[in-house]
């Protein structure tokens, strides 16, 4: 064990978990590189779980930064003025599609999905919220109450009464082998259904991730947000998108998850890629909801000076260089080269995603059961070779990787040989 292992392991909590057999760590970054503390350099298909949406070192956000430190602000709370929080919340505003929208800034997405359910609750006057099967929200008292994975729950109690919905859990007898079509048709009549028995009157909202992150990258097919939303609307019900993992252009096909529906929801949280490594989180809804709560309210770090000038610096840099164009081009690559490996590999059950967001399911090649531990072998595997990875999914099962969307077709193709390579020793050493 290294010297910093034991140290970590001494002070910080036993739930904080690392990743591979020797946890490494990362001195040194640059494009869409790392180095660590030995020296050795990797392309980071990980990003700090979803984080360093456009890289390391980017000239843009450090100059934009360090322009912000030069004037002595470090701080001064939302209780005065701040230029760069009103500019951002404006792009913000503009962009997700909200008619008469306005913005609340935090320094997470388990803050933003908090604020986001208070906002819902209240404007409902009921507890009552619904949400996705093998969904994941944060790790506060009323996030993890809408967490559906066991993995992640520490407790039963809550300050909500939730009900789970189906519509990521295609792997189940009960829908296995339907199409699109119809597994939306059943998901619908479970929604009634638990709306007609589940439930009392004002149910306050829905919320959803439009591709599930911790789930491992699940997805709902397109069009069951749409479908779903309009039972929702019949009964006033509050949709929620958590686009924490999915906003800004990942998916390629849209810049918010949620738009691959055709659905614009009531509220948007986002968080992680905005400040590309720096804090920042935040909850878009319409002025109604925003504006609803009687009781004062305050985020003495969220929306801070400098994590704005980070975030700004990098909407903009995604939106100049049209990143989800590339995210759309790159993903494509890496997709559907996994795609036409696997169907020689037995070890692969499905390779899903969309553009830069994409997941590798494996399975034990004789019982097809989820296969947590070939999953971290690929992990080990693809870190001697040169790639970071990360994992997740229901059982552990899933490789869940999310480069920065400025990633290279050189790059891309580089990842998906690594990724490819890796997949053959683990799937010869399970054969």
């Amino acid at each position: 064990m290294s010297d910093l292992l034991a140290r970590h392991r001494a002070v910080m909590p036993n739930w904080l978990a690392l990743n591979y057999e020797e946890p490494l760590e990362i001195v040194s970054g640059k494009g869409n590189r790392v180095v660590d503390s030995s020296g050795k350099s990797y392309l980071d298909f990980f990003i700090g779980i979803l984080t360093n949406m456009i890289g390391y070192d980017v000239p843009e956000v450090r100059e934009a930064v360090e322009r912000q430190l030069a004037t002595g602000v470090v701080h001064t709370s939302t209780a005065y003025l701040l230029r760069g929080q009103i500019e951002l919340a404006e792009k913000i505003a503009k962009l997700s599609g909200i008619e008469d929208a306005k913005v609340f800034f935090t320094n997470s997405g388990t803050e933003a999905n908090e604020t986001a359910l208070l906002l819902a609750t209240y404007a409902r006057k009921s507890d009552q919220v619904l949400a996705m099967r093998q969904s994941y929200h944060g790790r506060s008292f009323g996030a993890i109450s809408v967490t559906s994975n066991r993995s992640w729950k520490n407790n039963s109690l809550s300050p909500l009464n939730v009900h789970f919905l189906h519509g990521t859990d295609r792997h189940l007898a009960q829908f296995r082998g339907m199409s699109d079509a119809a597994y939306i048709e059943a998901c619908v009549d479970d929604l009634r259904h638990v709306l007609s028995t589940g439930v009392s009157n004002n149910v306050a909202a829905l919320i959803a991730e439009p591709i599930q992150g911790v789930g491992g990258f699940t997805m709902a097919p397109d069009g069951l947000f749409a479908a779903y939303k309009e039972v929702l609307d019949e009964e006033g019900i509050l949709f929620i998108s958590d686009e924490v993992q999915t906003g800004w252009g990942r998916t390629g096909s849209a810049f918010f998850g949620i738009q691959n529906h055709g659905v614009t929801p009531d509220m948007m949280t986002f968080a992680k890629g905005l400040g590309n490594g720096f804090a920042v989180g935040g909850i878009v809804a319409r002025r109604d909801l925003m504006d609803g709560p009687h009781a004062l309210g305050v985020a003495t770090f969220g929306g801070n000076p400098i994590s704005m000038a980070a975030a700004r610096a990098t909407l903009d840099y995604v939106l100049d260089n049209d990143l989800q164009a590339n995210a759309a081009k790159t993903g494509e690559i890496i997709i559907s080269g996994l795609r036409e490996a696997a169907a020689r590999l037995p070890i692969v059950k499905e390779i899903r995603g969309k553009g830069l967001m994409f997941a590798i399911e494996l399975v034990d090649p004789g019982t097809k059961a989820p296969a947590p531990a070939l999953a971290v072998r690929f992990m080990e595997e693809t870190r001697k070779l040169g790639l970071l990875v990360g994992k997740g999914g229901l059982q552990g099962s899933a490789l869940r990787m999310a480069p920065p969307l400025t990633l290279t077709e050189d790059e891309a193709r580089e990842g998906l040989d690594i990724m490819i390579t890796a997949l053959e020793t683990v799937n010869d050493e399970a054969r």
